[in-house]
């Protein structure tokens, strides 16, 4: 049983496919929010309070869009709207700001939002608005971005540990090899460890050690949740409850970060399952931020599925795949699925609960029964892991 007092169940859930989208952003969000409350069974007049994901930073001219939401049904007139920004953790961030909402006593449903427009505008825009997200590269010119970040991940890594080109491009297999059963995904292609291993004219060198098969895409998509307090009678499938959440920061300048420890993420895991009142053994599967295979690599480390210097271990012994012990991104993750940023914390609770709820199609484990989500904004500054189950 969960230790919060009050029931937190997500009824209903809406998705776009991930990809470049001819679609603008309020169509994006309006078309998650009616699926969603459809979904969910219920009526948009149910709605007490709309909670909206999204990082823009300057990729869409429109800084104001808390209300777009109220678009998909004039009975949302008058529902309190926020926008919440926490950069590419923004949709969770969104999510536990509905859940807190309902914690308080304050609402009994809550739509959460995530979407993003981000393939229309320009590379320089986008790397800009990204490199928002970062200490020291904040306006300034940078022809690598975050991969160049992640890379210098990636090299203190192989300083510490090990060589990481070869089980870098191993996860890199697995997500392409994921991304293939899920209709939502921006790049379904199969691509074996042979390619994602070897530096090509297909493949080149991003950065470091990173080729491009170890960076996830520019994305357009939306997603959507509803939570509330109890289950919905005309609901479209059973609800899923969350269990425990944790949310944790660590310091923004690179100097007080160690880059592979992720502390904030180990606070913010360590948060959820003591709320929830489980251990990792208790959990059917993952659904993590990958938003470079250094990061799946570094997160097997820092969420315990193997020692420090010892991730490898976790793809060499299967565990990680869907058939093993602890399957990690059956959905492609951030790296194939595609990561719209404020999109993608409400895209990774709602892979959890078609996971959970048996609705996952070709992507659907053997009778899942628990998971944890793990979302995070910049280097490991912002961070956010809920615990989901069945009812």
């Amino acid at each position: 049983m969960s230790a919060l007092d009050t029931e937190v169940l997500i009824t209903g859930w809406g998705h776009t496919r991930f990809g470049k989208l001819e679609d603008d952003l309020e169509t994006l969000v309006v078309s998650v929010a009616r699926d969603a409350i459809a979904h969910a069974g219920i009526d948009a007049a149910d709605v007490d309070a709309i909670s909206l994901g999204q990082f823009n930073a300057g990729m869409v001219p429109l800084a104001f869009a808390s209300s777009l939401a109220l678009e998909a049904s004039d009975a949302l007139l008058g529902v309190p709207a926020t926008r919440v920004e926490n950069a590419c953790a923004s949709g969770s961030a969104a999510v536990q700001q509905g859940i807190t909402a309902l914690l308080a006593g304050r609402a009994r449903t809550v739509l959460v939002i995530g979407a993003e427009k981000m393939t229309h505008a320009s590379t320089s825009v986008v790397g800009a608005g990204l490199l928002g997200a970062d200490y020291e590269l904040a306006g300034q010119e940078s022809t690598t971005g975050f991969a160049g970040l992640f890379a210098d991940v990636a090299l203190e890594y192989e300083k510490r540990y090990r060589p990481v080109g070869d089980v870098l491009g191993s996860i890199a297999a697995k997500s392409h090899a994921n991304a293939l059963r899920n209709p939502f995904a921006h790049l379904r292609k199969d691509l074996d460890e042979a390619f994602c291993r070897t530096v090509s004219e297909r493949n080149p060198v991003v950065s470091g050690p990173l080729r491009r098969t170890d960076c996830s895409p520019v994305s357009d998509g939306a997603a959507a949740v509803v939570l509330s307090v109890e289950p919905s009678g005309g609901a479209a499938t059973a609800p899923v409850r969350i269990t425990g959440f944790g949310h944790a920061n660590d310091f923004l300048p690179s100097a007080k970060r160690d880059p592979l420890a992720f502390m904030g993420t180990e606070l913010a895991w360590n948060r959820a399952l003591s709320m929830a009142g489980i251990t990792p053994a208790d959990l059917s599967f993952l659904e993590v931020h990958d938003c470079f295979t250094i990061a799946e690599l570094n997160l097997y480390e820092t969420l315990g599925l193997t020692p420090r210097g010892g991730g490898h271990r976790a793809i060499e012994d299967g565990t990680v795949f869907p058939d093993g012990c602890l399957p990690v991104n059956v959905s492609g993750g951030l790296k194939s699925k595609g990561h719209p940023v404020g999109a993608t914390g409400v895209s990774q609770h709602i892979m959890a609960a078609m996971q959970l709820t048996g609705t996952a199609g070709d992507m659907q484990l053997p009778s899942p029964s628990r998971a944890a989500v793990h979302n995070m904004g910049g280097l490991a500054v912002a961070n956010y892991v809920s615990v989901l189950e069945t009812v």
